[in-house]
Parts: C-alpha cells; sequence; structure tokens
C-alpha cells in the first residue's frame, strides 16, 4: 500500500517504512507527526483519488531529526565598465521523517502538526 501526500507545497509518494525529507515541520524530533492532506491512495483493488483530499485518510510518520540541505549560490555579476559583483547563499531546512503507517480511515483530526510558520491545532486545556 502507498499513498501521495502534500505537505509543504510538494507531492510526495510514501510507503509503510520510508525516510524522506520535507519542509521543516514545527514539533520536536521523536515526535509522532501525521499528514491529513493525502491525495491518493492505493492497495489492495481500486486506488482511491481525492477531490482534493481523501475524508478521513491520514499518514502517521515518527520526525528522526532536523538537516539542513546544500549550499546554493548564487552569483551575479555586470560585465563592462563600472560593473559591479553579488554573491549570495542559501541552505534550506528539512525534517527527516520515516513513514510507520498509513491510514485509509479514523485520520485524527486534532494533534496534526504543520509547517512552520502555519497556525497549529489548538490544543486541549486540562480541567483543574
Amino acid at each position: 500500500m502507498f499513498a501521495v501526500i502534500k505537505t509543504g507545497g510538494k507531492q510526495y509518494k510514501v510507503a509503510a517504512g520510508d525516510e524522506l525529507e520535507v519542509e521543516l515541520l514545527a514539533a520536536e524530533a521523536g515526535e509522532t507527526v501525521q499528514f491529513n492532506e493525502v491525495l491518493m491512495l492505493v492497495g489492495e483493488g481500486e486506488p482511491s483519488i481525492g477531490a482534493p483530499f481523501i475524508e478521513g485518510a491520514a499518514v502517521q510518520a515518527e520526525l528522526l531529526e532536523f538537516t539542513k540541505g546544500p549550499k546554493v549560490i548564487s552569483f551575479k555579476r555586470r560585465r563592462r565598465k563600472h560593473s559591479s559583483a553579488r554573491r549570495k547563499g542559501h541552505r534550506q531546512n528539512y525534517a527527516r521523517v520515516k513513514i510507520t503507517e498509513i491510514l485509509a480511515t479514523g485520520g485524527d483530526a486534532t494533534g496534526v502538526k504543520a509547517a512552520v510558520g502555519a497556525a497549529s491545532a489548538p490544543k486541549a486545556v486540562a480541567a483543574e
């Protein structure tokens, strides 16, 4: 069984046991994260395709670590007289996750960790 999920503006084809690097997540290393934006599920029988997402489907993963991508250098130079040059570097931050389970139904809408900068799900307050 495999699924196609959407996170960080990108789509990934995942199966149980896969490790992949996704955009930075608002969670701690070792936590379980859940991706609710499942675009397609393929298992035994016909594939399920969402419009745009499959209701109740989810993919659970364990957050292993935070990494950085390779350094990308942007260099611009103007030629001839009065020339100038500009050098700029960038390294993208990633979260390394391991897919633990693909749920066709029973995905929990609460407790989902979202991408950094997005509003996270509200936490329940314990009564004292």
